[in-house]
């Protein structure tokens, strides 16, 4: 294992290829709960993730790979299957150390199956991650579209029991490239059938479940308040618009140039501020504002945040906003601080593309719904639900949105049973570790 988990994916995969021949796995064996992994040279990365915080506890397996040309490190978290086949974006992303690398995925896939449950869809929880070398040419069209050929080849390597999408760094054209090498993607683009760009479908989610826990607050609405947005992406600029829309004041942050401009340029003369920031500031987290909404990556609600937000309420689009979640769960509930839990607010990601592979449906009701106060199950039910049952028994709302999802979790998909671990223990079986990458 080299340095153990400080050591960067880089020389992980360095490692990876050299060891054990470019893959690897790290999978749960349920007849024994012990981890079962595919080389020796990974149990250094499995004697840390049975301590915490990386916490593999709960999840199925870990699948790791080697681009071939681009080095770049390739993962597919696993964390439950039992509602489905483990679906989840594919995030590309600079990783400092290994740990850093592994406690995404791990996070991010735990947060993808407990959005899924909530929402009543049969898909279990799963994440991609892609860590390419330091010196590699990222922007480069023809390294990128190399990366993607590389990473679909990985998915499909798995049989179906990941299901790639879009997520940060990976854009639809990435999609594309993902779709041309492995057909268990969703997010495709419509040119080729597919449901294409979540992100505003997200945004409208974010959006109702703002106006639902305005509601359950007393407050009449988003007119005339000050909404405080951290990131300028895909989502972001699709939230901006609608809360113009509604009538609220917007003050954006990103450090991207470009992003910004396009912002901006997309609503003169409306009640719009957008700053560029350096990377890494987090001074958007502090602006006096009634509403603050992180869109940008997660992890940005923590100790060293909480104290100085000046908002009284929080509801974005990031994924795994909390930086240690029954710790900043409770300090935000604490500073009388309402929070909408990220898994509940940010669904229709999923929810846009769950149904993509039966078919395209105009208006599709199977979409809609999951907007509609009406409807037990939308977001704007279970937002007043959850903050509802929150003041009800003092519990912070995400421990009670948790608390729900979790139940849901163990509802065994009606016909597919749990398919997801028979393809995993398939992969075992047929020592996928040590076939040759394109074999």
């Amino acid at each position: 294992m080299g340095r153990g988990l400080d050591q960067s994916p880089a020389e992980f995969a360095t490692g990876l290829a050299r060891e054990a021949g470019g893959r690897g796995f790290v999978v749960h064996d349920a007849d024994n709960g012990a981890l079962r992994i595919s080389h020796p040279f990974l149990e250094g990365a499995a004697h840390a993730l049975r301590q915490q915080p990386l916490g593999f506890a709960g999840h199925e397996a870990i699948f790791l790979a080697v681009g071939p040309e681009t080095g770049a490190l390739f993962g597919a978290f696993l964390h439950s299957t039992v509602r489905g086949l483990a679906q989840g974006g594919v995030r590309r992303w600079r990783y400092g150390a290994l740990a850093d690398f592994l406690r995404d995925g791990l996070r991010l896939s735990h947060g993808m199956s407990r959005k899924s449950a909530l929402a009543g869809l049969w898909w279990g929880g799963g994440k991609g991650v892609i860590a390419c070398r330091e010196d590699a040419p990222q922007d480069d069209p023809s390294f990128r579209r190399a990366l993607y050929q590389e990473y679909g080849d990985f998915v499909a390597s798995l049989r179906g029991a990941f299901v790639a999408a879009e997520d940060v760094g990976t854009r639809p054209p990435d999609v594309a490239v993902l779709f041309s090498r492995c057909r268990f993607v969703t997010c495709i683009p419509p040119a080729f059938g597919g449901a294409g760009n979540p992100s505003p479908a997200t945004a409208r989610g974010v959006a109702v479940a703002m106006e639902a826990a305005l509601e359950g607050l007393g407050r009449p609405g988003l007119s005339g308040l000050r909404v405080a947005l951290q990131g300028c992406g895909q989502v972001g600029r699709a939230l901006a618009a609608r809360l113009l829309e509604a009538g609220a004041r917007v003050v954006a942050a990103d450090p991207s140039p470009e992003a910004c401009r396009a912002l901006a340029a997309a609503h003169p003369g409306r009640p719009l501020e957008v700053r560029t920031v350096a990377p890494g500031d987090r001074s958007i987290l502090f602006e006096e504002c009634d509403v603050l909404s992180p869109c940008a990556l997660g992890g940005v609600l923590d100790a060293k945040t909480i104290p100085g937000i000046r908002a009284w309420l929080v509801c974005g689009s990031a994924n795994n906003q909390l930086g240690d979640d029954p710790r900043d769960d409770r300090a935000l509930a604490e500073r009388d601080i309402t929070w909408v839990p990220d898994f509940l607010c940010n669904r229709m990601g999923i929810v846009h593309c769950g149904n993509e592979p039966f078919g395209h449906v105009p208006d599709d009701w199977e979409i809609e719904r999951h907007l509609d106060p009406d409807w037990a199950g939308s977001i704007p039910s279970t937002t007043r639900r959850v903050l509802l049952e929150s003041h009800r028994t003092g519990a912070a709302p995400g421990e009670t949105a948790n608390a729900l999802a979790d139940a849901a979790l163990g509802e065994l998909h009606p016909l597919l049973g749990h398919r997801g671990a028979r393809i995993v223990a398939g992969l075992v079986s047929d020592r996928w570790a040590t076939a040759k990458p394109n074999g």
